[in-house]
């Protein structure tokens, strides 16, 4: 499965310039995470590093035998950022998954827009603590709506 060759590369290459210019070392990208993680902002503590270890295959196994391309969607995106494998960029990774996920189903690329980012990240927490998926799943489902039915991409500001 591309997604579980690929994540880490995923990972590295955007903050690749980063440790050019200094502000993160090489170790920073190299694996999932060693030491604890917090995530500001949230109740979730994130899997420890063994337990990062143990699901990661897990999650791509998941991700391969589920033959529903909307439930790869959601549980893609959702797991992989509940893991919370990486020090930093962990909701890019798990949005550009859920994009791969989508994109496998034939549906369009989807981006959640900057003006609906309280309303995910509480879909998300609720999620995460209160183990109750349904709103990720609707809001995500939304937002897929949106596009294919032809709405534009978020414009982007200057």
């Amino acid at each position: 499965m591309i997604a579980y060759d690929d994540h880490g590369r995923w990972y590295r290459e955007p903050l690749g310039p980063s440790v050019t210019i200094g502000i993160l070392n090489a170790s920073d990208l190299a694996g999932y995470i060693n030491y604890p993680v917090y995530i500001r902002s949230s109740k979730h503590v994130p899997l420890n590093k063994d337990a990062v270890r143990d699901t990661m295959p897990v999650l791509f196994d998941l991700l391969r035998d589920e033959p529903e391309p909307a439930v790869r969607v959601v549980l893609g995106h959702f797991i992989f950022v509940f893991i919370h494998p990486y020090n930093d960029g962990n909701g890019r990774i798990g949005r550009f998954l859920m994009n791969v996920m989508l994109a496998s189903g034939g549906n369009p690329w989807t981006v959640i827009p900057l003006e609906e980012r309280n309303e995910y990240m509480q879909a998300l927490e609720k999620a995460s603590v209160d183990q109750d998926i349904t709103d990720f799943a609707r809001f995500i489902g939304k937002q897929v709506e949106k596009r294919l039915h032809g709405s534009e991409l978020p414009k982007i500001p200057n």
